[in-house]
């Protein structure tokens, strides 16, 4: 597939957090953190936009020239993380501060993340819905995984449905075996990618 990607700075931050308020609005883990639709039309984009900060700040967006479809990626060292990340709490405050499940998410998924190897980390993909279904999430998410594979770098995500996960899996990540729970909610499931090819 033919698309041109571009790496994002902060001029792009709108047009990013847009996309991934468009391409979650329905997702079952947004619909979890935001139950009430008119609340979640409200908040979920200044909730998004945290972890558009975040990755701008010291990570790699990687964006559709046409302005359809995100990637947020970090680079994440071996070794245990801070004790005092603050990122869940920031998501919360930023978002919803009377909302507990706008930090939960953010602290069940911590929890669960592989830390005893470096790897790049997809923080969050998003396609506008309208053009879901394409191959562009694929495409976009092309150069980091063959950086990965000419490197020896692993890769992980967690997936936030099961279509969501069926693509991830055809691009050589597979289910670590433990479901993140959200109490009352859908599960997310954390993959990991070895590095591929020779």
């Amino acid at each position: 597939m033919g698309v041109r990607v571009r790496q994002a700075d902060e001029r792009d931050r709108d047009q990013v957090v847009r996309i991934l308020d468009e391409a979650f609005h329905d997702d079952p883990v947004s619909s979890w953190v935001f139950p009430d639709e008119d609340h979640r039309r409200a908040v979920h984009g200044k909730f998004l936009g945290v972890f558009a900060d975040i990755t701008l700040e010291g990570g790699r967006i990687d964006l559709l020239e046409d302005g359809t479809a995100t990637a947020l990626w970090l680079s994440v060292p071996a070794g245990a993380p801070e004790e005092d990340d603050d990122t869940p709490a920031l998501m919360r405050e930023t978002a919803d501060p009377g909302n507990e499940r706008a930090e939960l998410v953010g602290r069940l998924t911590g929890a669960v993340h592989p830390h005893d190897r470096a790897h790049e980390y997809l923080l969050m993909i998003g396609v506008s819905p309208e053009r879901q279904g394409e191959g562009l999430g694929e495409a976009l998410m092309r150069e980091v995984l063959e950086r990965c594979d000419r490197e020896g770098t692993p890769a992980y995500l967690e997936a936030s449905s099961a279509r969501s996960r069926a693509l991830y899996e055809r691009l050589g990540f597979s289910f670590t075996g433990r479901t993140v729970d959200l109490p009352g909610g859908p599960p997310m499931w954390p993959m990991w990618r070895e590095p591929q090819g020779g």
